[in-house]
């Protein structure tokens, strides 16, 4: 298995207190060390990739806000999301990230790939960065997967427990690309409706209550999502693993254990080995108390490698 991270997106750093913090990155990193990974540095992401997701205004418009060194920190127009001097590296590594796993996925050297990035992407808009998030990295890798290597069927399963509003914005214009998500409701971004089904059937929301456990969130996934993605017949699937819907999380109110989350691939593997040759790509997303996130992505990352 395929590991794509770099250091450098430590030293992406918020206000005081911000829950999207560098020790979320490096608790990950520690919980991973020991396993059976194939290391690899994220490169930076062409800007021709990204402009796939998100328009050329849109990205030269934060290319011109990032700070420079000695300049502070920065919040962007949705108030959640900062940038920092060190943010450009990160946040544009972070999308190389999800292309150079596609790249090595489908050049035959390993099956699967797990991208730890921050900041995560599954919020950022085509013309919107918002909710943590600048650039959408799983979406950015997903037309990747279809332009430059020709696919014509890949899906995201997006398990974070908030609304990957980003993607599915992506996905609302492309029957190419296959979105799922399960999510607590209500909560932010406050979409992801189960009447979201965009206009070629191409969506899949399963939105959850507060304090939904593991037997009401796999029943989700084995009645909805399962079936719609098994029924697309995906040549490549992206996972948007987010860690947030652990009962020890902060930010929601879900309750699943880390053993939900190695359930959750292994059953998504079974669903790329019978239609997409077992190719998978996950990217990092939300996660925020960092005992928790460490364990859950050690199970959900150990479960694929197995």
């Amino acid at each position: 298995m395929l590991l794509f991270t770099h250091l450098a997106m430590l030293d992406h750093v918020g206000p005081p207190g911000h829950p999207e913090r560098p020790e979320r990155l490096a608790s990950v990193l520690k919980a991973l060390e020991g396993m059976a990974l194939d290391r690899r540095e994220a490169p930076f992401a062409a800007r021709a990739a990204v402009e796939r997701v998100h328009p050329s205004a849109f990205v030269s418009a934060i290319e011109g806000v990032f700070p420079k060194p000695g300049e502070g920190i920065i919040a962007l127009d949705s108030g959640d999301t900062f940038l920092c001097d060190a943010s450009r590296e990160a946040a544009w590594r972070a999308a190389g990230a999800a292309t150079a796993a596609v790249d090595a996925v489908m050049a035959g050297e390993d099956a699967i790939a797990f991208c730890a990035v921050r900041p995560p992407g599954h919020h950022a808009e085509p013309a919107q960065a918002m909710g943590f998030c600048v650039f959408n990295n799983i979406a950015v890798g997903a037309l990747h997967a279809l332009e430059a290597h020709g696919l014509s069927r890949v899906a995201v399963i997006d398990f974070d427990v908030h609304h990957g509003n980003g993607t599915q914005a992506v996905a609302d214009k492309d029957p190419r690309l296959f979105f799922a998500s399960t999510h607590q409701s209500p909560l932010y971004p406050g979409t992801g409706r189960v009447t979201d089904t965009g206009p070629a059937h191409n969506i899949v929301n399963a939105p959850l209550p507060p304090g939904a456990d593991s037997a009401l969130w796999r029943k989700a996934m084995e009645a909805r999502v399962l079936p719609a993605l098994e029924a697309f017949r995906p040549e490549l699937v992206f996972i948007s693993a987010g860690f947030d819907a652990h009962r020890a999380d902060p930010l929601a109110e879900m309750s699943l254990e880390d053993a939900d989350f190695a359930w959750a691939a292994t059953a998504l593997k079974e669903v790329a080995d019978a239609s997409a040759e077992g190719r998978i790509v996950a990217s990092l997303e939300g996660g925020y108390d960092l005992r928790a996130l460490a364990s859950s992505t050690a199970a959900f990352v150990g479960a694929l490698v197995n």
